[in-house]
């Protein structure tokens, strides 16, 4: 948000909270779920989305109703092809799938179907409106319409979705099912994301209170309850967690928590990609075919600095 943007912003709310804590909280939760316009903004962002667009432009695609908004996703080697792999892929806040169609592809360069999720508010998806709930109930609808995973690999938020899912956190919200998890970069719990943005609005006390209590309204749980790292041991899957230490974004200790969580997690550090060239770089994406090729679980937990690893790649 711009300087002036956010004084204005944090004018409006000075004086909304004097007002109403309550209503103040409910406009910053809307404002919390409002997401970036999809278009891209800048030269190096515009050339990215549009080579994401052209690897992408052969694959099937597909709208999937969400709580009156939609998704979308892309299917790569669908159809009656026999027994197959399938792969689900989601992306962060603010990006979508024309930004991670590297990983897209290598996943479906191994003969896999892949099937690669815009979430509400983003991408071909459409709106500018996203929060948990809505992404861990995409995902619901995208493993209902194509079936079961074999495996899942999410970024950033996406990650997190996942997690949420596969804990079965949401009451009532079918959890995703697959065998291996992979999580890029992803934040292991919400709170601190409510407290850094609450912090920059200048909300106070009540307001803040106000704005996690819509959190409990809409989803059934409190801010709390979505600690995906405290409550990663329950996972009896092998996960991947694959995070960068110089990430500005989601900081490492998300991964440490995540790692510390037990031997079914495995940590692999891709220093100096930071937060958005981790989705591209070729020995991560070396790392997650690896990860996905494995018929056998490792029994000790392993911290694996990625750069020590020769490379390796799935087979096609």
């Amino acid at each position: 948000m711009a300087k002036f943007a956010l004084e204005v912003t944090r004018l409006a709310f000075s004086l909304m909270q004097a007002v109403s804590p309550r209503l103040a909280g409910e406009a910053a939760f809307r404002l919390f779920c409002r997401t970036p316009p999809a278009k891209p903004k800048g030269e190096k962002a515009r050339a990215a989305h549009a080579a994401g667009l052209a690897r992408l432009a052969g694959a099937e695609r597909f709208l999937l109703p969400v709580d009156g908004r939609r998704a979308h996703a892309y299917r790569l080697n669908g159809g009656a092809r026999g027994r197959r792999k399938r792969y689900l892929v989601t992306h962060g806040w603010g990006s979508g799938m024309a930004y991670m169609a590297d990983l897209v592809t290598m996943l479906a360069e191994s003969g896999a179907e892949v099937i690669a999720l815009d979430f509400p508010g983003h991408g071909r998806a459409g709106g500018r409106f996203l929060h948990m709930a809505l992404a861990v109930k995409a995902i619901a609808a995208a493993q209902e319409r194509f079936g079961r995973f074999d495996a899942v690999v999410g970024h950033s938020f996406g990650g997190a979705a996942l997690m949420v899912s596969s804990l079965a956190i949401l009451p009532g919200v079918t959890p995703v099912s697959a065998e291996r998890l992979v999580l890029i970069g992803s934040p292991s719990e919400m709170q601190w994301l409510f407290t850094d943005f609450g912090r920059m609005l200048r909300l106070k006390p009540a307001a803040q209170a106000a704005l996690e209590d819509v959190v409990q309204r809409i989803t059934g749980r409190r801010l709390e309850d979505f600690d995906a790292g405290g409550r990663a041991g329950s996972i009896d899957r092998p996960v991947l967690v694959i995070h960068a230490e110089d990430d500005k974004e989601v900081g490492a200790a998300h991964a440490r928590r995540y790692a510390a969580s037990g031997a079914h997690v495995r940590l692999s550090w891709a220093n100096g990609f930071g937060h958005r060239r981790i989705m591209s770089a070729r020995p991560v994406l070396d790392e997650v075919a690896a990860f996905l090729a494995e018929d056998t679980i490792r029994k000790d937990a392993e911290i694996i600095p990625i750069f020590e690893l020769p490379a390796r790649r799935a087979s096609v």
